[in-house]
């Protein structure tokens, strides 16, 4: 049996961005337990030229609901970038996965060759549906999701690669 394209897509957004709001629920209780002002690891930054927590957060959600709404062959909604709390980015997921929960397999599968347009730095760039989910979508968004762990992981919140992870689904404790 094949995989596809729902299965590639809105079950791995779920599983990362659900375990991203643990790791968002852990830097809140360290920052009140350290009396660090949650502000400082919001606005953290691995390089002086990358983005900072908040946005790295807002960006992986932003490919999860993109990627969803454009395989599914409709327009992308836009989402205003205004989070200033750990609570702010935890209702953005948790906006997100509600987001692309809501779509139906049959609304995903087959949009392997579906034409999907985006901007990449100002120039209009497409894709087909296949090669968009998997080598422009999915590196992203786990980049994304990933720079957000490694900022907190950096700045002492203690987590480790199954808070990243989070629950696997089939897998067994």
């Amino acid at each position: 049996m094949s995989l596809s394209m729902y299965q590639a897509s809105v079950p791995v957004f779920v599983q990362i961005l659900t375990a991203l709001s643990t790791v968002l629920d852990k830097a809140q209780a360290h920052a009140a337990a350290r009396k660090i002002d949650p502000g400082v690891l919001l606005a953290a930054r691995l390089a002086p030229d990358m983005f900072p927590l908040t946005s790295q957060v807002q960006i992986a959600c932003d490919f999860a609901k993109g990627a969803a709404t454009r395989l599914a062959g409709a327009k992308v909604p836009s989402w205003p970038d205004n989070e200033k709390s750990f609570a702010d980015l935890g209702e953005r997921i948790s906006k997100t996965i509600d987001f692309v929960q809501a779509f139906k397999p049959a609304q995903i599968d087959g949009s392997e060759a579906r034409d999907v347009t985006i901007s990449v730095a100002g120039q209009a760039v497409t894709f087909k549906g296949r090669p968009y989910l998997i080598h422009y979508v999915m590196p992203n968004f786990y980049f994304h999701a990933t720079v957000a762990y490694a900022i907190l992981r950096h700045n002492g919140v203690e987590l480790g690669k199954r808070n990243f992870v989070g629950k696997v689904p089939g897998m067994s404790s």
